[in-house]
């Protein structure tokens, strides 16, 4: 009886640490994972941020290539239709104020 009791009391210790370091691993696990997405979650806003910044400037470069896009149209229209050349340096006349 007292042997039953000594292996009752001893299986019982082990599943008592068991259990406690499955607590204990679950704890760090829940503060890995915090900490993980706080990492994650900066990283998203700085990747928004550049996100934003590369749409702006896309947008900036866009406008740029249509405007020199429309003034070589306006240039070749000129050349082909009305037989317009660009003037060589020595009939340019520069002008200060």
């Amino acid at each position: 009886m007292a042997t039953l009791r000594g292996t009752a009391r001893v299986i019982g210790y082990c599943i008592l640490l068991a259990l406690l370091a499955g607590v204990i691993g679950c704890a760090f696990g829940v503060v890995y994972t915090r900490q993980e997405s706080r990492r994650l979650f900066t990283e998203y806003n700085e990747l928004t941020k550049e996100r934003d910044h590369l749409n702006y400037e896309f947008g900036r470069l866009e406008l740029e290539r249509a405007t020199k896009a429309e003034i070589n149209g306006i240039e070749k229209a000129a050349r082909e239709s009305l037989g317009m050349i660009s003037p060589n340096s020595a009939n340019t006349v520069v002008i200060r104020r």
